[in-house]
């Protein structure tokens, strides 16, 4: 059959994504990316640079994606289909670009791990994430703040004469475009995708991209690469070099034989073929390849631990398979920034598709041998010479014009076109796409003066351009806040805070005082935060029964301000503001878990540990718990400790004895480390 790219409808039970939070993300959002590396560690030295590089201050101009539960209602979500007589593989323009579903016709099997659900959880940089099929990760370490957005889509001629899909997008957290073009050769087993990085900027810019895969896992599946050792990162937040196949005793090779989660970024030789394969008992699997610019391979398991496979069960629905990641990055490991030359691009081909090999040699004790049996078979499949003439047919491919649009994506790659004059062929960001989040942009663009009388939840621009013309603008409540994002995120810190101060005397209510109870908070000022913090939810609330302005609905805004006021006000020690704030609290949701969390909080902190373990003996829910966050049995523990000592001191003999008088039921247990 002829290649080609067709638009369809996948029905699966789906989590509204719900609203954004209505507050500025002022922080960085890799609590779970943070590292400590040992001094005998080692690292390569463009590694150790790398690291070190441009590490985020928040996730703005980005909102925190929050606003999603767990109940799931079928939904039609617009698909696209890239197919010939081998592959069928589906694509959700509006879910990031997910490839969902890689199917090879000539065996019926399914490559992917694919979700039978799409349950968002807080993974991603913003929040909001689902797992399965293959997701395309730029930005900055973690998930892509893209992972639920739409992104442009279109058809576009494939390098053979066929058709090409190509999907593209303006990153926002480092200003840069990039593209995913994806087609099938014709009578070809393998998925082609050439990527595109472009940095249009007159300064470097640090990059970060990974293509991430994830693949049916069972207790014979093995996850093979041209590595003798690999860097593991562990939820332990530290990176040590360890042997492959075995570390520690254990062939972590074989992703349920850890039980912890964990990285394994493996080492792969200069000059060596970049490659990555998941292989079951049978020796058949995915194997991805690519072009030498994509230098980084990486394993991500789940581990057969309790933790572990709370998270799978979260992530879907009950008897569903696992799943583990095989990945391809820029870098050695996902803790880096590549850096990108002004006016520069990095440009690649991946392939990915089926692998049968040897299963006793794959599985075998020999290591060299199994490698080398994959090595060989993919050889024999799609040559390295075909990838690198794949790749050098497809580059002038990568200028031309979508000549049939599928999909749209945001307006502010053309927000940032009607800025700065970009001109880049094959990834047109038209004023079309120009939307009411651009609106007051284009206004100071336009006039130098941004509408608004007052702020309002919404987008925000921090880049440094956009701050130079909000410096430039007549000062007054919305500039002065925007002005204050725009340092904040710059890391002139003393600046935002007089910005912010200026809006306040400007009568610009909650969200400035918002921020300043986040400056206060990061400088340590814990009674002055609370203070902060306070005022801001009785700005809030007060807003919110006068309707507000017409821009912005401040219902919202309460609830978001008390989930952050509660345990500052906690910290400060004032539990009974605390406990009267939750109180008095409307417009929160009662089914939200969230407040049924603090609500423990404030009694145990008020003396009623027994109060407390009842709120959890009854069962609540966090939708939006994020990666790695240990606070469920942080805070179990604390009201068993309680509840053990009585009036009495909290010791080492009181900790132990609550651990085995009161150990954590399963639906808590979401760690991914020893502890």
């Amino acid at each position: 059959m002829v290649t080609r790219v067709r638009r369809t409808t996948l029905t699966l039970p789906t989590a509204p994504l719900g609203p954004d939070n209505p507050l500025p993300a002022l922080r960085d959002g890799q609590d779970g990316h943070r590292i400590e590396i040992p001094r005998d560690a080692g690292l390569p030295a463009d590694m150790a640079r790398q690291i070190g590089r441009a590490p985020l201050r928040s996730i703005l101009p980005t909102r925190m994606r929050d606003g999603y539960g767990r109940t799931r209602r079928a939904v039609d979500h617009e698909a696209l289909v890239i197919e010939n007589d081998r592959l069928r593989a589906t694509v959700l323009p509006g879910l990031g670009g997910r490839v969902h579903s890689l199917h090879h016709k000539p065996t019926g099997r399914e490559l992917l791990y694919r979700n039978p659900v799409c349950q968002p959880a807080a993974f991603a940089l913003n929040g909001a994430w689902f797992s399965g099929g293959i997701e395309w990760n730029i930005g900055a370490p973690g998930h892509t703040t893209l992972s639920c957005d739409p992104l442009h889509a279109a058809r576009v001629p494939a390098p053979d004469g066929g058709e090409m899909l190509r999907l593209w997008e303006w990153e926002r957290l480092r200003d840069l475009a990039f593209q995913v073009d994806l087609w099938l050769p014709d009578g070809s087993d393998f998925l082609h995708v050439g990527v595109r990085i472009r940095n249009p900027h007159h300064r470097t810019v640090p990059v970060y991209w990974w293509s991430n895969t994830a693949v049916p896992e069972g207790e014979r599946t093995r996850v093979l690469a041209p590595a003798d050792e690999a860097w593991h990162f562990g939820y332990e937040r530290s990176l040590r070099r360890v042997p492959v196949p075995d570390a520690d005793g254990v062939d972590r090779t074989y992703p349920l034989r850890s039980e912890f989660p964990a990285d394994y970024f493996y080492e792969v030789p200069d000059g060596a073929r970049r490659w990555i394969a998941s292989l079951d008992a049978d020796g058949r699997g995915l194997v991805q390849t690519s072009t030498d610019t994509l230098r980084g391979r990486k394993l991500f398991l789940w581990g057969a631990g309790r933790g572990g496979r709370r998270w799978q069960q979260w992530l879907t629905e009950p008897g569903t398979g696992g799943y583990a990641e095989i990945q391809a990055g820029l870098a050695r490991t996902q803790l880096e920034h590549v850096p990108l030359d002004a006016g520069g691009e990095f440009t690649w081909l991946e392939a990915y598709g089926p692998l049968a090999a040897d299963p006793a040699t794959v599985h075998g004790a020999d290591w060299g041998a199994a490698r080398e049996e994959a090595a060989a078979r993919l050889q024999a499949a799609l040559p390295r010479a075909d990838v690198d003439a794949a790749y050098e047919a497809w580059l002038p491919c990568a200028d031309q014009e979508p000549k049939e649009s599928l999909a749209t994506g945001s307006g502010w790659g053309a927000l940032e076109s009607a800025r700065a004059g970009l001109d880049l062929p094959g990834t047109p960001f038209s004023a079309a796409t120009l939307g009411a989040e651009q609106e007051p942009w284009l206004t100071l663009l336009r006039t130098g003066e941004l509408p608004a009388e007052r702020p309002v939840p919404g987008a925000a621009l921090v880049a440094p351009a956009w701050r130079d013309l909000l410096e430039s603008a007549r000062s007054g409540p919305a500039t002065d806040y925007h002005l204050g994002l725009a340092q904040w995120h710059a890391g002139d810190r003393a600046q935002a805070v007089r910005s912010w101060e200026r809006a306040l005397g400007h009568g610009a209510g909650a969200l400035p005082l918002y921020c300043l109870a986040v400056a206060e908070s990061v400088a340590g000022e814990t009674g002055r935060a609370a203070d902060r913090y306070r005022e801001a939810c009785d700005e809030a609330a007060r807003a919110a029964a006068e309707g507000g302005p017409p821009a912005g609905d401040w219902r919202p805004v309460l609830p978001a301000l008390a989930r952050e006021a509660v345990p500052a006000l906690l910290a400060a020690g004032r539990t009974d503001e605390a406990a009267d704030l939750l109180a008095d609290l409307p417009w929160a949701d009662p089914a939200d878990g969230r407040f049924r969390l603090l609500t423990a909080q404030v009694l145990l902190a008020q003396g009623r540990p027994a109060a407390a373990r009842e709120i959890f003996d009854a069962g609540f829910e966090i939708a939006v718990l994020r990666e790695g966050d240990e606070v469920l049995a942080d805070t179990w523990y604390a009201i068993a400790e309680r509840l053990v000592a009585g009036d009495g001191p909290v010791t080492e003999q009181v900790r132990a004895r609550a651990r085995a008088e009161h150990p954590l039921p399963e639906r808590y247990d979401y760690r991914m480390r020893p502890v």
